[in-house]
C-alpha cells in the first residue's frame, strides 16, 4: 500500500502531498484526522468529493463539520463516491436523514474510546494532571493556549 498524507506544512516524510486536492485525486481511501473549527469547516465538500471519484472511500473520525453531510449523502446516493465510514456528525447526535439512507454508508456513534481500559487511562491521566496542578507543578500533557 502506498500511504500518502497532507498537512498544512510540509512534513519532510515520504508520501507527503502538498496539495489536498492532488492527494484526494490520487487516493482510494481517505481517512480524516484534523481538528474542527473554521479552517476545516466542510473541508470535504461537493467539489472535493467529486475529485475523489466513484471508487473512493471516505472515513471521518475527526470532527463532524469537517465533511458536508448533504454533499456526502448526495455523492453516495449518486454513486459518485463508493463508500463512507462515519462516526462523527455535523449536528450530533442528529444525523442527516439522507445520510441514514445512503448506500455503502457505515455509520457509527462516536464511541471509539468507549472501552473500559481507555476510559480508565483517561481518568488516571486527568486526575494525575489535577494532582500536578495542586502541587504547583505543570502537567505533562498540558496543551498550550492560542
Amino acid at each position: 500500500m502506498n500511504v500518502l498524507h497532507h498537512t498544512r506544512t510540509p512534513t519532510g516524510e515520504a508520501g507527503f502531498v502538498g496539495d489536498l486536492d492532488a492527494l484526494l485525486e490520487r487516493s482510494d481511501i481517505v481517512s480524516l484526522h484534523v481538528p474542527g473549527g473554521g479552517e476545516t469547516l466542510h473541508l470535504i465538500d461537493q467539489r472535493r468529493l467529486a475529485i475523489m471519484g466513484p471508487d473512493a472511500v471516505l472515513i471521518n473520525t475527526a470532527r463532524g463539520p469537517v465533511v458536508d453531510e448533504v454533499a456526502l449523502a448526495d455523492a453516495l446516493h449518486a454513486r459518485s463516491l463508493f463508500a463512507a465510514g462515519i462516526d462523527v456528525y455535523e449536528n450530533e447526535p442528529q444525523v442527516h436523514p439522507r445520510l441514514l439512507t445512503a448506500p455503502n454508508a457505515v455509520l457509527l456513534p462516536h464511541i471509539g474510546s468507549g472501552s473500559r481500559a481507555t476510559r480508565t487511562n483517561m481518568a488516571v491521566l486527568a486526575t494525575s494532571a489535577v494532582a500536578c496542578v495542586l502541587r504547583g507543578e505543570t502537567p505533562t500533557n498540558l496543551v498550550p493556549s492560542g
